[in-house]
């Protein structure tokens, strides 16, 4: 049976996305110490309202 043709366009891959976001991340935090990534790290953290 050849499922091939009846294969859906994703709108949304989300592998894809994480994958790019991880690439990202990467690229900005090359190089850094451990105390530069924990100061990285808390200026993009997610402010949450409580």
């Amino acid at each position: 049976m050849n499922n091939n043709k009846n294969k859906v366009e994703k709108e949304f891959d989300t592998v894809k996305f994480f994958r790019e976001v991880k690439e990202k991340i990467a690229l900005e935090t090359h190089g850094m110490t451990f105390a530069e990534f924990k100061e990285y790290l808390n200026r993009r953290k997610l402010k949450l309202a409580r």
